[in-house]
């Protein structure tokens, strides 16, 4: 499996967002320098897919076919687009703050922690649908690391329930566009994509 390794903050310095979208509250001391060249069209349309792909912690080749099914959806394929990266299970875990960064969310379900409907998924990737409960595992529970994370509270996303006491939440519907708060311009994706 490939992963990323690049640092965390220079790569959100080079690509302008705030590393709080990623879950980090750290701030970085050095300062992007300005420079003097207009960007062109297809530098701010790649720009704006390399965001996403660092945001949501996926590579080229999966983003790419994320993107063919959602433009096979009805509807706006921006929009199906982020709604289909929204509901991935890493992402899932990540907003009903049962892990503090998408990247640890990516983690610890392949470490094979969390539940769907009452079965081990471990694929980060995995599509979830309203009405799946996704629960941490009963051996998982006792571990320093769910303890730590009962006791953190978060703002949930109005399209998932969660019991913190029970460390389990509920997709209660596909999110819309205005509840998903990532910096995104998915209409610069779209442009990209259909050159």
């Amino acid at each position: 499996m490939a992963v990323n390794k690049d640092p965390i903050l220079k790569r959100c310095r080079s690509l302008q967002i705030d590393p709080s979208h990623l879950g980090i509250y750290k701030e970085s001391r050095r300062k992007k320098t300005q420079s003097h060249r207009k960007t062109s069209d297809y530098g701010i349309q790649l720009r704006e897919k390399q965001r996403a792909k660092f945001i949501y912690g996926v590579l080229e080749k999966q983003f790419r076919n994320t993107f063919e099914k959602a433009s096979k959806k009805k509807g706006q394929t921006g929009e199906n687009l982020l709604v289909m990266l929204e509901e991935r299970l890493d992402n899932v875990v990540y907003r009903m703050g049962l892990s503090t960064t998408r990247r640890e969310a990516r983690q610890l379900v392949t470490h094979g922690h969390f539940t769907v409907n009452g079965k081990k998924v471990d694929i980060p990737s995995y599509q979830v649908k309203p009405g799946d409960v996704i629960k941490v595992k009963e051996k998982s529970q006792s571990s320093p690391k769910f303890k730590e994370i009962k006791e953190m509270s978060v703002g949930i996303p109005g399209w998932l329930s969660v019991d913190r006491e029970k460390l389990e939440g509920k997709v209660l519907a596909d999110p819309t566009r205005d509840q998903i708060d990532t910096p995104i311009e998915e209409h610069l994706i779209v442009e990209l994509y259909s050159k």
